[in-house]
């Protein structure tokens, strides 16, 4: 792949301890960010994506969820042997996250000002308190808010979904990181909303020069801001590519099924949606062999036996697949 990876990770596996036994929400994914670029994660819900994110950020929840094994390698350093306090230093000035629902990330009872200096009092410590309300300001300008100094001394639920997310997006690029991770960060917003966010966001990319990893269900959302993608389906990789190629020539059935489900408008009205049929295993009861093979149109001898491994089909075209 073309470009300095910024973040590498190898062979990840992480896993939860619950009352049925320990299970893996994520299994030997590997993939490359590189800087400047962005990265789109793509799957349906319960595939790994947030897992895989929280994993990276060193956020998963305590003390269930562990990083069982691989590298997380970033700036030279392996982030999953890293201590606390080290990764303390990286998080939100390194690698920064905006989350899913920004109501729920937002602390309702804090003004939009107080969380927002508080995110540069942390990183920029020498910073005056004056200086501090500035960049507040001009955050909330570069993000697009009007009125960014009313804005200030507002509540959170006095403000628009798109608005909040705004605000998400400010805070995570506050300490000027060098790659963003965005967990579906236009959910529940109307696609107008949802156009400007992606529009702010390659507007601000193109001006920081930071890498994105992009986690999302919707693939037209890949087709729009991704360089690369990678599709995940039950904890595991099935395809990577650069975004033109998985469109122009999807190699997993599963990938084919996905795109087979987007309507069209070519499509005669009220026409029957496709559908991919069957269920995402359960993490307790993963299939032996390839986790889509319950579903899959072309499964074979073998599919059942063991996990196909990610096969190199292209230039930086990868499949995890036995038709291959």
């Amino acid at each position: 792949m073309d470009g300095e990876a910024i973040l590498s990770v190898r062979n990840l596996i992480t896993a939860f301890e619950t009352e049925a036994g320990r299970i893996r929400a994520v299994e030997n994914v590997s993939f490359d960010v590189i800087r400047g670029r962005t990265l789109g994660i793509v799957g349906e819900s319960g595939c790994g994506k947030s897992v895989t994110a929280l994993s990276v950020m060193r956020l998963l929840p305590k003390p269930a969820g562990m990083i069982e094994s691989g590298q997380i390698m970033f700036q030279g350093r392996d982030i999953v042997t890293l201590p606390a306090e080290k990764m303390h230093e990286i998080r939100g000035y390194g690698i920064s996250m905006i989350f899913q629902e920004p109501m729920t990330a937002l602390n309702p009872v804090h003004r939009i000002g107080q969380q927002l200096a508080e995110v540069f009092r942390l990183h920029f410590p020498e910073m005056r308190d004056r200086e501090i309300r500035e960049r507040c300001v001009e955050m909330l300008q570069k993000v697009g808010i009007p009125e960014p100094n009313q804005r200030m001394n507002e509540y959170p639920h006095q403000l628009s979904g798109g608005m909040r997310q705004r605000v998400m997006i400010g805070m995570a690029l506050a300490g000027e990181p060098d790659i963003l991770i965005a967990d579906e960060p236009t959910t529940a917003l109307d696609v107008t909303i949802q156009a400007q966010i992606l529009e702010l966001m390659a507007a601000l990319q193109a001006e920081t020069g930071m890498a994105i990893i992009f986690i999302t269900h919707g693939l037209g959302v890949i087709a729009e801001i991704c360089d690369e993608v990678m599709v995940m389906y039950a904890g595991t990789v099935t395809e990577t590519a650069p975004v033109a190629d998985l469109f122009k020539k999807p190699m997993h059935p599963y990938t084919l099924g996905l795109l087979a489900s987007i309507p069209r408008l070519e499509n005669p009205r009220k026409i029957k949606l496709n559908t991919i049929k069957g269920q995402v295993p359960s993490l307790y009861d993963k299939p032996k062999g390839c986790p889509f093979q319950n579903r899959c149109p072309y499964a074979m001898r073998g599919c059942e036996i063991e996990p196909p491994a990610l096969r190199q089909v292209g230039a930086n075209h990868r499949v995890s697949c036995y038709l291959y």
